[in-house]
C-alpha cells in the first residue's frame, strides 16, 4: 500500500447505461500460456498467434496444437499488438514505448519512447493502414499499467491518440480521453475505431472524406467497460468487454474526490473489484449495432482483454489468468 502513487480525483459523472442484446453463452476452451496476463492476442499471416505476457515475454503460439515459444522479451509490460504489413509485431509496452519485433531474429527496435518531450506512460494498443502508418494509444499520461486502477478512479482524461508517420512524425490527433485503449482501422480505411475504457465508447476518428479529421461515436452508453479492438473479416469491430460496470465504482465518481482519495489508500481487498466474465462483442462499424458475440463464465478464465478471429475461432486474451481462450466463432452468431 505504501508504493501506490498519489492521486488527484475529480467530480466526474458517468455515462448512462444502455443494454445490449443477450450473446450466446458459447464455450471456452482453453490455451495454457508460461506466464499470466496475455493482454492482447493477435494472428500472423501464418496463422500463429501472439502474445506478450505479465514480465515482458513475447510467445508465439502454434495455432494447431497450442503450443507456445518465447521470441523475445522487452523487460516491460507489453499490452497491444499488432501484426505490421512488413510481418514485424507492433508492440505497445506501458514501460518502453512502442516497440517493433522481428519475428525471426528476435530483435526488439524503439519506435517511439517519448511524444512531446514526455516519456510515454501506458501505450496501449496499436494499428497500421496499407501505406504504413501507425496509430497507437496511450491510455493516461499519469500512470504506467501497473498502477492502471489509479487512472479509473482518478477520472481525468489524460488518455490520447497518436499517429506515428513513415517518416518518423509523431502527431497527437486526439487528446482528453477516458482510458484510451484500444484502435483498429475499420475494413475499407475510412476512420480509425477506438475505445474509450472509462467513458464505455467506442468512436471514430475519421481518416478520409468530408470528415476527415474529425470523431464522431459509434457505440456508446455501453453497459461494461471497452478495452483492445480488431477488426473482423467482414467488418465487425470486435470489442474485448474487461468488465461489467461496478456499481461501487460508478456511485463514487460523481461525489466529492476525498472520498477516493481515502478509498484509493485502503488495501486492494477493499478496493472496486472487478467480476470475471469471458465478454466480447462484435459491433457493426457502420451503425455501432451489436451483431454478434460471446457472454458467460468459466473458472479458469475472464476478464477479456484482447479479442481476435482467425480461421473460424474468436481468440480471447485476459489480464488475469495464464492462458488465452478460444470460442468456435460460429457460436458467436445471435
Amino acid at each position: 500500500m505504501g508504493d501506490k502513487p498519489r492521486i488527484n480525483p475529480v467530480r466526474w459523472r458517468p455515462p448512462p447505461i444502455d443494454p445490449l442484446p443477450e450473446l450466446p453463452a458459447a464455450t471456452v476452451t482453453i490455451v495454457p500460456l508460461p506466464g499470466n496476463g496475455p493482454e492482447d492476442v493477435v494472428v500472423d499471416a501464418a496463422g500463429r498467434l501472439w502474445a506478450g505476457l505479465d514480465g515482458g515475454r513475447i510467445v508465439r503460439v502454434s495455432a494447431d496444437d497450442g503450443k507456445p515459444t518465447v521470441v523475445a522479451d522487452t523487460g516491460g509490460r507489453p499490452l497491444g499488438l499488432h501484426v505490421a504489413r512488413d510481418g514485424r509485431l507492433l508492440i505497445c509496452d506501458s514501460h518502453r514505448g512502442l516497440l517493433a519485433l522481428d519475428p525471426d531474429s528476435g530483435r526488439l527496435d524503439t519506435l517511439v519512447e517519448s511524444v512531446a518531450g514526455r516519456p510515454l506512460m501506458f501505450c496501449s494498443n496499436v494499428t497500421e493502414t496499407s501505406d504504413g502508418t501507425i496509430y497507437f494509444t496511450e491510455s493516461t499520461s499519469a500512470f504506467r499499467f501497473d498502477n492502471y486502477t489509479a487512472a479509473i478512479i482518478e477520472a481525468r482524461g489524460h488518455g490520447s491518440l497518436f499517429r506515428l508517420d513513415t517518416d518518423g512524425t509523431i502527431t497527437t490527433l486526439v487528446d482528453g480521453l477516458y482510458f484510451a485503449n484500444g484502435v483498429t482501422a475499420t475494413a475499407d480505411e475510412s476512420a480509425l475505431v477506438f475505445a474509450e475504457t472509462q467513458a464505455r465508447r467506442l468512436s471514430k476518428y475519421w481518416l478520409t472524406g468530408s470528415q476527415a479529421g474529425s470523431v464522431t461515436p459509434l457505440a456508446v452508453h455501453l453497459p461494461g467497460m471497452p478495452d483492445n479492438l480488431s477488426t473482423g473479416g467482414d467488418g465487425p469491430i470486435w470489442t474485448a468487454m474487461v468488465a461489467p460496470i461496478n456499481p461501487t465504482l460508478e456511485w463514487l465518481l460523481p461525489r466529492a474526490p476525498i472520498i477516493r482519495k481515502i478509498a484509493w489508500r485502503l488495501p486492494d481487498p477493499l478496493q472496486p473489484q472487478i467480476k470475471p466474465e469471458v465478454w466480447a462483442v462484435a459491433f457493426d462499424a457502420d451503425s455501432g449495432a451489436a451483431v454478434a458475440g460471446v457472454r458467460t463464465r468459466h473458472p479458469e478464465f475472464g476478464v477479456v482483454t484482447g479479442v481476435v478471429e482467425a480461421a473460424g475461432t474468436l481468440w480471447l486474451g485476459t489480464i488475469n489468468y495464464p492462458a488465452l481462450g478460444r470460442v468456435e466463432l460460429s457460436a458467436c452468431v445471435r
